[in-house]
């Protein structure tokens, strides 16, 4: 009985700077005025292109569906799958950095500097090479391993230095897999002429995306979303530090394996729809953090909204640089992305 009293109090104690560092009323804005701008982001997107379409045809093409229409055929067949595909990317990039970055406790952590997308790519350029047949449900599959291994050997190789698995290393050590990662996939593109399968991988867009592949990625999509939601609290308790989470009777070990298939599904189905586009989940999470409080209820869902934001917004500013021509929308995040992170690699440098 005093064992339990003594974890309520510590409970108690440790979700009270959980609860006043939250900001409930802010990430209630977000969600509602982030989804009126996705879905106006949304429209906007299917509308511009080579081929100018008002909004009326736009709301006509996908609520009254004319197949003998051309301007019907191209939202449809077209834009539609593409700007669905960056919605569905963006939020799985974001969910999936603000995961890693809380169980982690690495503002660093990232799963383009992890190695995982990377890894996932590196996958694909050996499914292209070997067995150029596969269907995608198995190219998703191969994804998720090519990421589980990335991630892994990062891991291994930052915990060998001396000093242990610190931010940097880690960051580091990613950094460097990634780019031995990047040359082996080229090395194989070269040798086995498959550099045209993969150069989607290389840029980094949503310009090629199908119907059949958001039909097979969206139950991994919605599950591992529902999945980041239930884990929320759990993940909560893991950003306040695993000393505190496990004498508030939390099965940590179980919450990072939970944790860690979530981050793989995410990012290693959006790597095998669009590419190795990289600082989504290292700018969202922290943004997201900043305006809502550390409370991983209201960070989930909010990470989720405004990464897909960020990414419909990124595809169209792609389109509308050179206009008739495509811009890979990972170059556009990445402009925002490299100096987010060089200030946050000085900041933690700081704190080292």
């Amino acid at each position: 009985m005093n064992h339990q009293a003594t974890a309520g109090n510590g409970q108690f104690r440790a979700a009270d700077p959980v609860k006043l560092r939250s900001r409930p009323w802010a990430a209630t804005l977000i969600l509602v005025g982030g989804l009126i701008a996705l879905a106006f982001g949304i429209a906007v997107s299917v509308s511009f292109g080579a081929a100018d379409i008002k909004l009326s045809v736009v709301w006509t093409a996908v609520f009254h569906f004319n197949p003998d229409l051309s301007d019907h055929q191209i939202i449809r067949e077209l834009r539609l799958p593409r700007v669905l595909g960056a919605v569905m990317v963006g939020a799985s990039f974001a969910v999936a950095g603000a995961i890693m970055q809380g169980m982690t406790r690495n503002p660093l952590a990232d799963s383009g500097l992890m190695g995982i997308n990377s890894g996932a790519g590196f996958a694909l350029a050996v499914c292209f090479a070997f067995f150029p047949h596969l269907s995608f449900m198995y190219l998703i599959l191969y994804s998720f391993v090519g990421a589980g291994m990335g991630a892994g050997i990062v891991y291994g190789i930052g915990s060998l230095s001396k000093g242990g698995l610190t931010p940097a290393r880690l960051v580091l050590a990613g950094a460097a897999f990634s780019a031995l990662l990047s040359a082996l996939s080229e090395g194989v593109a070269l040798y086995f002429n498959i550099g045209q399968d993969l150069a989607f991988w290389y840029a980094g867009g949503v310009a090629g995306t199908k119907w059949f592949q958001l039909q097979i990625m969206f139950p991994w999509f919605a599950g591992a979303l529902i999945c980041a939601f239930l884990l929320s609290r759990s993940i909560t308790m893991l950003s306040l530090g695993e000393d505190i989470a496990k004498g508030l009777g939390l099965r940590t070990g179980l919450v990072k394996l939970a944790g860690a298939l979530i981050v793989l599904i995410l990012a290693g189905s959006s790597v095998s729809v669009v590419g190795a586009v990289g600082f989504i989940g290292l700018i969202i999470p922290h943004l997201t953090r900043y305006l809502v409080g550390v409370d991983y209820k209201w960070i989930i869902p909010c990470s989720a909204v405004l990464g897909s934001l960020l990414a419909v917004s990124a595809d169209l500013t792609a389109r509308m640089i050179v206009p008739g021509q495509e811009t890979p929308f990972g170059a556009i995040i990445a402009l925002i992305g490299v100096p987010f992170f060089l200030y946050l690699a000085r900041k933690e440098r700081r704190e080292l």
